[in-house]
């Protein structure tokens, strides 16, 4: 049963090769942080409850992992071998384990189910055949085709060079047997570390070890940023297949960004330059993009959204936004609103049906149903230390080029006249005007030519 299998995750380098203080295994990837790819497959697979080696950021990384799995603390980095041990000191009862690099993101869930099914109660570790092998351990095999072992690159001679097998980084071993591998095995390398490749060796040596070759594509290691760019390219091709599958059109999908976390209805068409992000769903019956960035937004069914910003925003069911619109976070739509060209809303709430079309700002207000808020309405929110509230009444009318002035409310079916500055409260049903009187100079043009003349 693969659940008796307990994962052992190493996730305790610094990763120098990726030039930052963030660890690698926390470098974000298609919306999530490197190592919970490699958790999700593990789940995804069955495997029991996963054991995460943490050293470098361990903190960090223990936020990460949560209630995902259990983590042990290496306490210096002495090498791979030594990470190994720490665990199975740590849960001494383990019958057998799964070892999985923390820096394989593109693992999946089948091919780590094929690889407990082959090996049976043998140990076995996944191999791939690489076009450019380099920086990888290459798999030697005997006359008869069995693993004989791993050659470093380092240690390869011309003709080891040239082989094309590598070791991908997974291994399913018997805790025990593995166990005593690492007591023999010792440090004796010029860096001074326990290499846990070091004690597969010893094992295949003894004809214990099954070598299992695996999709090319799933041994990509993420070393450093070119790495994790090229990873990133996969899994957002994957996950534009899974949605095509699904029945979303994308009409380029050499140029649509989708996060792993991403979900989006059928029937939807994703135009190019769409970036979806985070936490964020997409309803039925959709037209996205072009040019569109949507991060951590719930959109509803039947929504229209081009060339616009949408940030931590919920859209109800037939919303229309854009083109050029910003919507940051705390933005809320009920059903059929239109949000138009250059308007900018934040932290409002917005009724049914309501129209914001052009040139606007919106923010910190609650907004009814049926309202018009015309081209150039500003509402005035900050008073340079507080945000303060406003609120529209259903079915109101706000003319254009009003600023209202918080905290302020517009009664329902209320109107405000255009170009007027609000700054008290406008009943139900009533006017608000707040501007100079016009007041017309004739031949005032004339008199100002003969001047100048």
């Amino acid at each position: 049963m693969l659940e008796e299998i307990r994962p052992i995750v190493l996730a305790a380098g610094k990763g120098t090769r990726m030039r930052s203080e963030l660890p690698k295994a926390l470098h974000r990837l298609a919306g999530r942080p490197l190592l919970s790819h490699v958790l999700e497959a593990l789940h995804g697979a069955g495997f029991g409850r996963p054991i995460v080696v943490v050293g470098h950021g361990a903190e960090l990384v223990e936020e990460v992992v949560g209630d995902q799995g259990d983590c042990v603390y290496q306490k210096e980095q002495r090498g791979t071998g030594d990470a190994v041990r720490t665990a199975l000191d740590a849960f001494p009862d383990l019958a057998r384990v799964l070892i999985v690099n923390g820096d394989l993101p593109l693992l999946r869930p089948r091919t780590l189910q094929d690889l407990a099914a082959d090996a049976g109660s043998q140990g076995a570790l996944l191999t791939a055949q690489l076009p450019d092998p380099h920086g990888f351990g290459r798999i030697a095999r005997d006359a008869e085709g069995r693993f004989a072992g791993i050659i470093e690159e380092a240690d390869c001679d011309d003709a080891q060079r040239a082989i094309l097998e590598v070791n991908v980084g997974v291994y399913l071993l018997q805790a025990q047997v593995l166990a005593a591998a690492l007591r023999q095995t010792g440090t004796r390398n010029a860096q001074g570390e326990l290499y846990l490749v070091d004690a597969v060796v010893d094992l295949g040596r003894r004809g214990k070890i099954l070598a299992l070759p695996c999709d090319v594509e799933e041994a990509g290691q993420v070393n450093d940023r070119r790495d994790l760019a090229s990873a990133e390219a996969v899994l957002r091709r994957r996950q534009v297949a899974r949605l095509m599958d699904a029945g979303v059109t994308v009409l380029d999908p050499a140029t649509t960004y989708v996060d792993a976390t991403v979900s989006v209805g059928a029937d939807t068409i994703l135009r190019p330059f769409t970036f979806l992000e985070g936490e964020t769903t997409i309803g039925e019956g959709c037209d996205i993009g072009p040019h569109t960035r949507i991060v951590d937004t719930r959109i509803g069914d039947g929504c229209h959204v081009e060339f616009s910003v949408v940030e931590e925003t919920t859209l109800g069911d037939g919303t229309s936004c854009g083109p050029f619109t910003h919507l940051r976070p705390g933005t809320e739509t009920g059903k059929q609103v239109s949000i138009g060209n250059f308007v900018e809303v934040k932290a409002v709430r917005i009724g049914d049906q309501t129209k914001v079309r052009h040139h606007t700002y919106l923010g910190n207000a609650e907004i009814g149903r049926r309202v018009n808020i015309g081209a150039g309405t500003v509402i005035v929110n900050y008073d340079g230390k507080r945000k303060h509230f406003t609120r529209i009444g259903d079915e109101a009318f706000v003319g254009c080029n009003s600023n209202l002035v918080s905290p302020v409310e517009i009664g329902p079916q209320s109107y405000v006249a255009a170009g007027s500055t609000i700054t008290h409260d406008v009943p139900q049903g009533s006017l608000g005007v707040a501007r100079e009187r016009q007041r017309n100079i004739e031949g005032w043009v004339a008199r100002r030519r003969e001047r100048e003349e």
